[in-house]
C-alpha cells in the first residue's frame, strides 16, 4: 500500500492534526509542530503527546512527520543565527522524540556568500551537536535544493559529502528528496527513463536506504529553472506522465510520499490526493 499523505495543519492542538489527516484518507502525514515563522515554540503538554500518539496508531498514520520552520539557517556563516539554528533544530528533535515522530525534514539552508565548503562545514558541525544535544531517536532527514543562490543540498553529491562527514552519526541522518526541487535543480523526472537515470544518479552518490520520504509537488518552473515554486500535480512541467512514472517506480513506492502542493480556486489538497490516488489506480 502507498503511503501517501500532506502537509496538515495543527490548529486547536498537535493532536488534532491527526484527525485532519485520516479525514482526508491520508496514510502519512507531515506538520509543523510549532510556528514556522517564530523561533519561539510552545511546550508540549503530556497530554497532547499521547493523544497525539495514540491516535496515530488508531487510525495508521504512519509515518507521521515534522519539518522545520522556515527561519532556521544551519548553513549560516552569522553566528547568532546559526546558534538558534543549531538550538532549533536540537529543540525539534526533543519534540519529535515526545510526540513519537521518526523523521524530522530539514532543509540545509544558504551560506550567504560564504562559499559550499563553509556551508557543508556549518551544516555539519549543526547536526553533531543537535543529534548530541537532544539525546533522541529521531532521524533528520536531509531535503534537496532547487539550487537557488547560495543554497546547500543543490546536487546529490552536496548531500552525500555533509552525510559523509559524519561517520559517527551517518546512523541518524536520512534523505528527503523534492519533487519540485529536483526538477528545478536540473534533475528530469519527466519520463520512466528520465527517472531512472536520476535515481542511478542518486544511488551513485547515497546509500538508496538513506531515501525515507518523497515530497510530491509539481514544478512551474522549467527543468533547471532553480525556481522553487510548487504547482499541483499534472498542472506543472513535471506533469502527469512524470508522476505516473514515480509512483510506478518499485524503489519509490515503498517510501512515504508527501504533497506540498498549493491551495487555491484551482486546487486544494482533497484534489490533488485524488490525482495522485487516480495515477496510483491506473498502476495497479
Amino acid at each position: 500500500m502507498l503511503r501517501i499523505g500532506v502537509h496538515v495543519s495543527v490548529a486547536g492542538g498537535l493532536e488534532k492534526a491527526v484527525g485532519r489527516a485520516q479525514e482526508l484518507g491520508c496514510h502519512a502525514f507531515q506538520i509543523f509542530t510549532t510556528n514556522p515563522r517564530s523561533w519561539k515554540c510552545r511546550p508540549i503538554s503530556a497530554k497532547s503527546a499521547y493523544l497525539f500518539a495514540i491516535r496515530c496508531k488508531e487510525y495508521d498514520l504512519n509515518p507521521a512527520i515534522s519539518h522545520m520552520p522556515y527561519l532556521p539557517n544551519l548553513a549560516s556563516p552569522k553566528e547568532k543565527v546559526y546558534s538558534m539554528s543549531v538550538q532549533a533544530l536540537t529543540d525539534e528533535m526533543v519534540r519529535c522524540q515526545l510526540l513519537g515522530i521518526p523523521y524530522l525534514v530539514a532543509h540545509l539552508g544558504s551560506h550567504l556568500g560564504a562559499g559550499v565548503k563553509n556551508g557543508r562545514m556549518r551544516i555539519a558541525g549543526a547536526l553533531e551537536r543537535a543529534i548530541a544535544d537532544s539525546e533522541s531517536d529521531v532521524m533528520v532527514l536531509l531535503e534537496n535544493s532547487p539550487g537557488t543562490r547560495n543554497s546547500m543540498g543543490n546536487t546529490f553529491e552536496d548531500i552525500a559529502s555533509i552525510i559523509e562527514s559524519l561517520p559517527d552519526q551517518s546512523g541518524r541522518l536520512g534523505v528527503c528528496l523534492d519533487t519540485c526541487h529536483l526538477f528545478a535543480a536540473g534533475y528530469d523526472l519527466r519520463t520512466p527513463s528520465a527517472l531512472e537515470r536520476t535515481l542511478e544518479e542518486f544511488e551513485s552518490h547515497i546509500d538508496p536506504t538513506r531515501l525515507k520520504l518523497v515530497h510530491l509537488n509539481d514544478s512551474r518552473g522549467s527543468l533547471g529553472s532553480h525556481l522553487d515554486r510548487h504547482e499541483h500535480i499534472g498542472l506543472g512541467q513535471i506533469g502527469l506522465d512524470g508522476f505516473r512514472s514515480i509512483l510506478c517506480h518499485p524503489f519509490l513506492r515503498e517510501r512515504a510520499m508527501i504533497l506540498e502542493t498549493p491551495k487555491n480556486s484551482r486546487r486544494d489538497d482533497t484534489g490533488n490526493l485524488e490525482v495522485i490516488r487516480a495515477l496510483a489506480s491506473d498502476i495497479e
